[in-house]
């Protein structure tokens, strides 16, 4: 078990310059000497990439070239699954992190080459894909061949050596554009509103939304954003529901910590919000009810007969057929 040396972390921080901060995170800066990588800020704080995709970013900028960051190298080498990981190329892709274009190579069969650019905002500006130079390979020398001596034999004069083939010129691929970014969103849902709004329910409203740091510490919510979600809170209730699964559905599973706690409030009061409860005759079992036939008199004898349509009864329908025989 290795040994902690607390002492150590101390003298550290006493000979950090300034007052330390009361809270938040203290930076001790011991410079790099081997296996390092320099990461910019637009990369690991960016505002809209998700956490996924940007340790994946930093973890692509650190490999050597040529080394694999497909879907199925990154999935083998990391806990999260396919589609995280297509999800978080898919991000950094739309950024203009990482680009993939399809190239023929010499022997004319299509590849896909991946390009991860950590300066994309400087890429866009020259306008171009820096490429590294192919080298050509290096052509042993020969020495040449020695010529026997034949005086009888007038030598013919040598051949002229071929031309060299000129070099392949690569062909040109168009830039690789960025796709545009995410679409716009949809608009926010409206809050839950109650059919109407009495006094007995913007009272239980406003007292379980004000309850609510009691049993989630970081849901404080001010008396705008109590007197805003009363409503949502009130529609709730409209529909029967108990406060304390209300208060539930609130607290349970909050994200640590919560940055915007009205917002968290409001989205749960939209989405979560419960059907009306079922009235007495929309449980009840159906009742299949027996099929009755009609009773008709009967249009020869008069006697009552069952059908479902007027006519003559089963007595006359036989005279009649009889008759017409």
């Amino acid at each position: 078990m290795a040994t902690q040396h607390p002492n150590a972390l101390t003298r550290a921080l006493a000979e950090l310059p300034g007052p330390l901060p009361a809270f938040g995170v203290i930076h001790i800066a011991i410079p790099h000497t081997s296996r390092f990588t320099v990461v910019g800020n637009h990369l690991a704080q960016h505002a809209e990439l998700s956490l996924v995709a940007i340790g994946i970013g930093v973890h692509i900028q650190s490999l050597p070239t040529g080394s694999l960051v497909g879907i199925k190298a990154l999935t083998a080498r990391f806990a999260e699954g396919e589609m995280r990981i297509a999800a978080a190329l898919r991000e950094l892709e739309a950024h203009g992190y990482l680009r993939r274009a399809h190239v023929r190579l010499a022997n004319g069969r299509m590849a896909t080459r991946t390009v991860f650019c950590n300066q994309p905002g400087a890429l866009e500006r020259a306008g171009r894909v820096v490429v590294a130079p192919k080298v050509p390979p290096a052509v042993p020398k020969v020495p040449p061949a020695v010529r026997e001596e034949a005086p009888a034999v007038p030598e013919e004069p040598p051949a002229p050596p071929p031309a060299p083939e000129p070099d392949p010129v690569p062909e040109s691929h168009p830039p690789v554009r960025v796709p545009p970014r995410t679409a716009p969103k949809p608009p926010r849902r409206p809050l839950p509103q109650p059919r109407e709004l009495t006094p007995e329910l913007r009272q239980t409203a406003s007292a379980i939304l004000a309850d609510l740091r009691n049993h989630a510490e970081a849901l404080v919510l001010s008396e705008a954003d109590v007197e805003e979600l009363v409503p949502g809170v009130a529609a709730w209730l409209e529909r029967e529901v108990r406060p304390d699964a209300i208060r539930h559905a609130l607290t349970a599973d909050l994200p640590k910590p919560p940055k915007y706690p009205a917002k968290i409030v409001r989205h749960r009061l939209t989405v979560l919000l419960p059907p009306p409860l079922p009235g007495a005759e929309e449980l009840a079992p159906a009742v299949r009810r027996p099929l009755v036939i009609p009773l008709q008199n009967c249009d020869g004898c008069d006697r009552a007969f069952r059908s479902r349509e007027p006519g003559h009864c089963r007595g006359c329908r036989s005279d009649l057929t009889a008759a017409a025989a």
